[in-house]
């Protein structure tokens, strides 16, 4: 089993920043991607970025140049680091891991970009 805990959401304004959290616990050891999914009322949830065991990395292509995936082995921890926010980023923000073909989800933590 796999925990996932992410923090860092709150209101900001257009423009603003934020950085989000994942803390990962459990049976970590042979996780093989991580990635940050966000999702609004009505709509289904999609895939923000993406980090694979490898290395490789992938944005959506609302976020490219805006939002940036990164991860710390030694801590456990996923980040997503977004810059330039706009009020339709507003969204809850979902940490996900993979490991042996399953796949386990955080709660969430809301992100609002509003003046």
């Amino acid at each position: 089993q796999v925990q996932l805990v992410e923090s860092g959401g709150g209101l900001v304004q257009p423009g603003g920043s934020l950085r989000l959290s994942c803390a990962a616990s459990g049976s970590i050891f042979s996780i093989n991607a991580m990635g940050w999914y966000r999702q609004t009322p009505g709509k289904q949830r999609e895939l923000v970025a993406h980090i694979n065991k490898g290395g490789i990395i992938s944005y959506a292509d609302s976020v490219k140049g805006r939002f940036t995936i990164s991860g710390d082995n030694a801590t456990n921890m996923l980040y997503l680091q977004m810059n330039s926010l706009k009020p339709e980023d507003t969204a809850v923000y979902y940490c996900k891991a993979g490991r042996y073909g399953r796949d386990y989800w955080g709660k969430g933590t809301l992100v609002t970009v509003s003046s």
